[in-house]
């Protein structure tokens, strides 16, 4: 029988979510948003065992009777529906599942999860998500550890602007990114740090890369290595050059205030075009004691856009898309705890990996 589940957010992460899927057979899935444009595209895809609902995703008593009998909650929407979202798929009893960055709406899906009877799992995807996965697989394969580095970055194959960049995924998401508070351990203290700081320079398979501080990719890994790891943190990567004028944008211009954040998403999205022609990378590095030697052990690997049944996938959305859907399927056939938080790091690789659509991060 297959597995009620309601889609809310019918973007360009939505959209690659119902490809996934659909085509399982496995899931009957609703689809609800307030673009009545974006709810035509996803009827005329001709996606099975979908339908759709136009709704109103702020007002949390309707968005709860629109959960209201479907076991799996998933939201592909923007941050701030993140607390209303969660909260109604508590009233309603369903698993919840979402792609946010954002540490504060984190913290508020957290205090849901406390006495909930259903599971919560947020920050799924690529970072946060799938990185925290890895990092904690890796170490721990360590006796002690001292440093653990994650570096993720989607970027295009083919770029040709001065930012090196194309649009890939939530402008909201990535202006977040940017301008809030990141967190790290640092000598073995938790600590808050600045984005766009700390900028580093490394290449990988002949290629040229930078790499600098951004929010929310750490997930709740910080909570969980805290008092095992002398340091820990995440960094965004992206081709050299492109962090000197985000900078100049978000600190000189000040386009980084909260005020001004939709002049900057205007600015973005009118300038720099979207692409599917793209590549995820995914890099972790932890050193530590093992046998008692001092050791290092890093994982690495690129994903790229591809065709998944008759339509291509940006590698950021079929990166994204599959995280959230393998965890939907671990959770489904009981491989992950049923009721309150699950962390991200709770996962086993392996199963991960071994799962139908973890298996594109594998491949």
């Amino acid at each position: 029988m297959a597995t009620k589940l309601i889609l809310l957010g019918a973007g360009k992460i939505g959209d690659a979510i119902l490809n996934l899927l659909s085509h399982t057979g496995d899931y009957e899935i609703t689809v609800a948003d307030r673009d009545e444009e974006r709810l035509s595209y996803v009827q005329k895809a001709g996606f099975p065992n979908v339908r759709t609902v136009k709704a109103d995703l702020g007002d949390q008593e309707a968005v709860t009777e629109l959960i209201k009998g479907h076991k799996v909650t998933l939201s592909a929407c923007p941050y701030f529906l993140t607390p209303v979202i969660a909260g109604a798929a508590k009233r309603a009893n369903s698993h919840y599942f979402d792609l946010t960055e954002d540490v504060e709406s984190t913290r508020v899906v957290k205090q849901l999860a406390d006495d909930a009877d259903c599971a919560f799992v947020p920050q799924c995807g690529l970072a946060p998500g799938f990185i925290s996965i890895v990092a904690n697989d890796v170490a721990k394969r360590f006796d002690t550890l001292r440093d653990v580095s994650m570096r993720v970055g989607a970027l295009p194959t083919f770029p040709n602007n001065a930012l090196k960049y194309n649009l890939t995924w939530s402008t909201d998401g990535l202006i977040n990114e940017y301008c809030n508070p990141c967190e790290a351990i640092v000598d073995g203290e938790l600590r808050e740090t600045a984005a766009l700081e700390e900028i580093e320079h490394f290449s990988l398979d002949g290629i040229d890369y930078e790499a600098f501080n951004t929010s929310g990719g750490l997930g709740t890994l910080c909570e969980s290595l805290e008092g095992k790891v002398q340091n820990l943190n995440y960094k965004t990567v992206r081709y050299p050059g492109h962090r000197d004028i985000v900078k100049m944008l978000i600190r000189d211009l000040q386009l980084g205030k909260l005020e001004r954040r939709p002049i900057l998403k205007e600015v973005m999205e009118t300038a720099i075009p979207m692409t599917k022609q793209d590549v995820v990378l995914v890099f972790v590095s932890v050193v530590g004691m093992r046998d008692g030697r001092l050791e290092q052990e890093s994982y690495a690997k690129k994903i790229y856009a591809q065709e998944v049944n008759g339509q291509l996938l940006s590698a950021i959305q079929l990166t994204t898309a599959s995280g959230i859907c393998a965890m939907v399927d671990l959770v489904v056939t009981g491989k992950l705890p049923q009721h309150g938080l699950v962390r991200q790091e709770q996962t086993d690789l392996k199963d991960f990996l071994s799962n139908r659509f973890g298996q594109y991060y594998a491949n």
